[in-house]
């Protein structure tokens, strides 16, 4: 199985988004990682970087990696390590969608598989089609992955626009 490691801190990129060659990259991107098994263990801080002494639920820094690997980082996606770090975020920017709204490419799905309030899991949406919405997702049993859920799930938490 191939490894990733990421070797430079994230990056902070101010520059204009150019959000459609953009969400291209983050989704390339995924579809070339979606089999590769990922492990985060961090064991030195290296200035900006994550820092993490034990194994961590990855589904969210997996996709601030993706973000700032393509130049889309804190313009139309934060860095963040908690699910509900990104929601905030989202909200903070008037970017939050609730769960009625129709998905587009590139959007950022979050989950609440206990139906709490609380999100849980964190994914990008590829495409919406026939009341289905396909996401790749990291973590997904300890990998990247593609997934479907129907837009009536009801573990679908809303969703971060990136438009």
């Amino acid at each position: 199985i191939p490894r990733l490691s990421v070797t430079k801190p994230f990056q902070n990129y101010n520059d204009e988004p150019q959000s459609n060659i953009c969400i291209i990259l983050v989704i390339s991107l995924l579809l070339k990682l979606r089999k590769m098994k990922l492990e985060i263990k961090v064991v030195k801080n290296t200035g900006d970087g994550m820092v993490f002494n034990q194994r961590v639920n990855w589904c969210a820094i997996f996709l601030s990696w993706c973000a700032n690997e393509s130049g889309t980082m804190n313009n139309t996606i934060p860095r963040f390590s908690l699910c509900t770090d990104g929601v905030k975020w989202y909200k903070d920017h008037s970017k939050w969608k609730n769960k009625s709204y129709i998905p587009q490419t590139g959007d950022i799905i979050f989950f609440d598989w206990n139906g709490d309030g609380h999100v849980q899991h964190v994914g990008i949406v590829e495409k919406v089609e026939n009341d289905k919405v396909y996401t790749i997702e990291g973590n997904s049993k300890d990998e990247v992955r593609n997934k479907n859920y129907s837009l009536t799930n009801k573990s679908i938490y809303g969703y971060g626009s990136v438009n």
